[in-house]
């Protein structure tokens, strides 16, 4: 019996590279906050996943030659599927950062990439078990 990565790994893989895109989009938020005019940007992840799920992605796909494989490409963002986060308080200057809630996002996205991460750590472990024949 083959193993099949995609089926035992699900969207893990995928959902760390996107959290680690949005880490970097969270910090550049942070690392901007002072900047005058500066628009904090976000990743709706929700709607990447459905845009990888739903297999509407631009970029390479692959050929389909059996009933049982699955579409599949790459998934890319691109600058026009980041939204403009809209801030509580606005700022003088232009600037819609507001550090406590990029704080706070970019701590649940952490969180997220821990989850993912360790998950994909129990699968790696049972596959090598089971690759064993422990």
């Amino acid at each position: 019996m083959a193993i099949n990565f995609d089926t035992a790994l699900g969207i893990h893989p995928l959902a760390l590279q996107k959290r680690t895109e949005r880490a970097n989009i969270l910090a550049n938020n942070i690392a901007n906050a002072e900047t005058p005019g500066f628009k904090a940007r976000d990743l709706n992840f929700q709607a990447v996943f459905e845009q990888h799920l739903s297999n509407q992605t631009e970029g390479l796909n692959m050929d389909v030659t059996q009933s049982g494989h699955r579409p599949g490409g790459a998934v890319v963002i691109n600058d026009d599927e980041l939204l403009y986060r809209n801030p509580l308080q606005p700022s003088i200057d232009g600037n819609t950062v507001e550090e406590h809630i990029e704080h706070a996002e970019f701590m649940k996205n952490s969180l997220a990439f821990e989850s993912s991460f360790l998950f994909l750590k129990s699968r790696f472990s049972g596959l090598l078990t089971a690759l064993r024949g422990e």
